[in-house]
């Protein structure tokens, strides 16, 4: 079974952000980036399926301009066997990104779609979603525990009161949250190792959508001083 997983590279959740004079955004010039906390989890998750021996072959994405070819090097670190890496230069809203990842997904013809349940920086929670609406498969989100048996995956998701167990038939999204699993420390030898093959084990596509233009969010409301009557 082939597994596809969603990497997203964002400004490093270490970093203080700050806010661009125009206030359409955060700077991001000469600033550290990573990959997304929550797909990251998406990975390890993916790894620790094919060492159960449930998948094997696991395939990263990743949608962005030349650098974000950073994380997907991070991606085979962890365990990826191959990287695709969609170019769409500026901003990639969640609709965008999941055209282009139901595409991928579909032309790679995997039984499984994993990616963490939101980025860090604009918080959207709306990807994962929208990929399985797309492909009109089953989904299972805020999962924190995943088990896989032959054409059917059982899991255990987090909501408001406690903690709710489905089972989706496969092909199938789902999305990680933060107690499914501790992602690995990167080794330098694997890094290293990441970077040389990743000529072979890299494959550039273009994506033809525009990117909507961001628009200005409103200012956030101006309370009065209180006064004592």
């Amino acid at each position: 079974m082939k597994a596809l997983v969603s990497v997203k590279r964002v400004v490093d959740y270490n970093v203080r952000i700050q806010i661009k004079s125009d206030g359409l955004g955060v700077v991001t010039d000469g600033v550290k980036h990573s990959m997304n906390p929550f797909d990251e989890i998406a990975m390890e998750e993916a790894v620790h399926l094919k060492e159960k021996g449930k998948v094997t072959e696991i395939v990263a994405v990743t949608i962005g301009g030349a650098r974000s070819e950073e994380t997907l090097r991070s991606a085979l670190a962890f365990g990826a066997d191959r990287a695709i890496h969609i170019k769409e230069e500026g901003e990639v809203q969640p609709l965008t990104a999941a055209k282009a990842l139901a595409a991928a997904m579909k032309k790679e013809g995997a039984q499984l779609f994993l990616c963490g349940k939101q980025a860090i920086d604009d918080d959207a929670n709306q990807t994962g979603q929208m990929v399985a609406s797309l492909l009109d498969i089953a989904q299972a989100t805020f999962a924190s525990k995943v088990e896989v048996d032959g054409n059917k995956a059982t899991v255990t998701r987090e909501v408001d009161t406690g903690l709710e167990t489905l089972e989706v038939d496969l092909p199938a999204v789902i999305t990680t949250d933060l107690r499914l699993n501790q992602p690995r420390y990167l080794k330098l030898p694997d890094i290293m190792k990441a970077r040389r093959s990743r000529s072979r084990r890299l494959r550039s596509v273009t994506w033809a959508s525009p990117s909507a233009p961001a628009s200005r969010p409103p200012r956030p409301y101006r309370r009065r001083a209180a006064r004592r009557a």
